[in-house]
């Protein structure tokens, strides 16, 4: 198996996890991002419209062919989430612990989706 098709895979199994995460359990994802989020009923709303969006884009890297047009979106999404946590983090909008682990995981995936869009334009 190829690098890209495996950076890609993992992208794709990622955005699945997370992705039904918040959307089946977005209030036990709020407790793992800190108790203060845990408690607030208005993280749940943006939590599985967030879900349902990683979950359909996690399914479309695994079962479509992958083009160079995803591949450099699934890059901007992940750049944007990243440093959109980075930003809550910093400014207060989330307290330090879950800001510091989502913008770890965004920083991952943005990663994953560099590595694989590189690869898929070396293979072209």
């Amino acid at each position: 198996m190829k690098l890209g098709d495996v950076t890609r895979t993992a992208l794709a199994c990622v955005r699945i996890f997370n992705g039904a995460l918040g959307l089946f359990a977005a209030g036990k994802m709020a407790k793992s991002l800190g108790s203060e989020l845990g408690d607030d009923k208005r993280f749940v709303y943006p939590a599985r419209m967030f879900g349902i969006r990683t979950l359909v884009l996690g399914v479309d890297l695994l079962t479509l062919k992958p083009s160079r047009r995803t591949l450099r979106q699934a890059v901007l999404i992940h750049a944007t989430d990243t440093a959109a946590a980075f930003y809550a983090g910093r400014s207060g909008e989330l307290p330090a612990r879950a800001a510091k682990l989502t913008t770890i995981i965004s920083a991952v995936n943005t990663g994953l989706a560099v590595v694989s869009l590189v690869a898929a334009e070396k293979d072209s």
